[in-house]
């Protein structure tokens, strides 16, 4: 069996420093998004993304990040999923990065969350693929299926439906932004003496400290 305790690295000593933040920490936030692209990383852009319903019970699963500007973070979902639910229970969550090159960082973002504009589910529901518009729009997302003949039938359904061409997107899927009030950078050092940052949004602005790793 894996000995996890024995699993270590050493993440070198780039320094992440006080001087070289930018005031708004989404720049820094693209310059790091870019550099794990860069580094040929599959799906730098995905994100853990955790939100907690009304019952307190916290949920985390993995999404993708499809939009980024000044309104904040732009992910896509089916509006009677799981974590729609919770969004629409406690609309506080919170979204974590992690990219292993071109060197150890973690980007940790929470916030507010509210619904996309129907405009930008809709351009984005276009640009998809015919056989993904299908998946999205015909899956019951969260709730239990038989087996996974049950799950192509309702997908058949709607292709039968819209044949040819795009299909519609349903009022039931759509796109999410989460309106950062805190980011966190996290960068890896020698000796477990990484350097952290943390950004909260201010009145005007935002204030930047230094936090303990």
């Amino acid at each position: 069996m894996t000995d996890f305790r024995a699993m270590r690295r050493e993440y070198g000593d780039a320094p992440l420093q006080r001087r070289d933040l930018p005031a708004d920490p989404l720049v820094l936030f693209r310059d790091w998004l870019h550099a794990a692209e860069g580094a040929g990383l599959i799906e730098p852009n995905a994100m853990a993304l955790a939100t907690c319903g009304e019952d307190g019970q916290p949920a985390c699963r993995i999404v993708l990040l499809k939009g980024l500007d000044d309104s904040g973070l732009t992910f896509f979902t089916n509006y009677e999923s799981d974590k729609a639910r919770q969004i629409e229970g406690n609309a506080r969550a919170a979204a974590t990065f992690w990219w292993s090159l071109p060197r150890p960082r973690q980007v940790r973002i929470a916030g507010t969350v509210s619904k996309a504009p129907d405009s930008v589910s809709d351009a984005y529901f276009r640009s998809r693929p015919r056989e993904a518009q299908l998946a999205s729009a015909g899956s019951p997302q969260s709730r239990i299926v038989h087996d996974r003949e049950e799950l192509q039938a309702h997908v058949q359904r709607l292709a039968d439906k819209h044949p040819i061409g795009p299909v519609p997107r349903p009022a039931h899927w759509g796109g999410y932004v989460l309106q950062p009030v805190t980011v966190e950078f996290w960068q890896g050092r020698d000796h477990r003496l990484h350097d952290r940052f943390r950004y909260t949004r201010a009145t005007e602005g935002w204030r930047i400290d230094r936090v303990a790793p």
